[in-house]
């Protein structure tokens, strides 16, 4: 089994020589391939990235995470493709734990972020949310959606890489992909340390991703779990109205019939949303 490292890199200059020499320490006798992608680093990542041996793309502007995975993806040529950050949170010595796992048959191991690791109060709330409502669409028990530490069998992540956003959503992207394909998927405990340097997540801007990755969640997998509870509320609110005014005005109202019209077009969406959805995931000759 070969592996391959594929480390996205934007402005970690303080962090990515230590990165690339703990992989190097911990996959010491692994046939191995590392690939740090840079995407568009106006500080000395690529020069350290080189010095340190390793195979580094260079962008020549910012693209976004998800877009640096696409491209290491690309050019890697092993079996197994282990993706990490290269901020100094993710630990190089969990890779073997996430490797062996892989060999017991999955064809996704999620290194699982515990309680303790580093990040925000806000940011725990939002992630644990995430991986409430996966769990509920996809039948799952997903432990974290939103880790960028895994590693997975390279031919089948290669299948889904144009569903994958340029932006930071490629681990809800990739995950939920898989399980839509019957994919197994694991979990593995590891503890996230505070990163080095700079985060590229800003609070107010990444605010608006929260509802768009709720969106994604859903549509990735199953829209109709979404749009019918939806659809339902709608459904009884227009008829508890209907009741109401009925009741004390004796009529049926302009705002039941929109009520009621909402709902069944909401339905229809989420029927006609999940059709296109099960298409996405159609193979060639199936």
């Amino acid at each position: 089994m070969t592996v391959s490292i594929v480390i996205p890199a934007k402005n970690e200059g303080a962090s990515i020589s230590k990165v690339l020499d703990g992989v190097k320490t911990a996959l010491e006798g692994v046939e191995l391939e590392i690939i740090v992608v840079d995407d568009g680093s106006l500080d000395s990542t690529f020069d350290l990235a080189l010095r340190s041996g390793v195979h580094v793309i260079k962008h020549p502007y910012s693209k976004g995470n998800g877009a640096s995975i696409k491209t290491g993806t690309r050019a890697a040529k092993g079996d197994v493709i282990v993706f990490m950050d290269a901020d100094g949170q993710h630990n190089p010595t969990d890779i073997p734990r996430l490797l062996k796992k892989l060999e017991e048959g999955f064809d996704l191991v999620v290194g699982a972020r515990q309680r303790g690791s580093q990040a925000n109060f806000g940011r725990g709330i939002a992630n644990g949310f995430y991986n409430w409502l996966a769990s509920y669409i996809s039948g799952h028990d997903v432990k974290d959606l939103t880790s960028g530490f895994r590693v997975v069998r390279a031919n089948k992540f290669k299948e889904f890489i144009y569903l994958l956003p340029n932006g930071f959503s490629y681990p809800t992207t990739s995950t939920m992909a898989f399980f839509r394909a019957g994919y197994s998927v694991a979990y593995e405990p590891i503890h996230a340390a505070r990163r080095e340097g700079k985060s590229h997540i800003k609070p107010i801007r990444d605010g608006a991703r929260f509802l768009l990755i709720i969106f994604k969640i859903g549509t990735l997998y199953s829209p109709l779990k979404v749009f019918a509870p939806i659809g339902a509320i709608i459904f009884l609110m227009a008829t508890l109205w209907y009741g109401y005014t009925l009741k004390f005005e004796g009529r049926f109202t302009n705002m039941s019939a929109l009520l009621y019209t909402g709902s069944v077009m909401i339905f229809l969406m989420g029927l006609i949303s999940e059709q296109i959805t099960a298409l996405m995931y159609k193979k060639d000759g199936e």
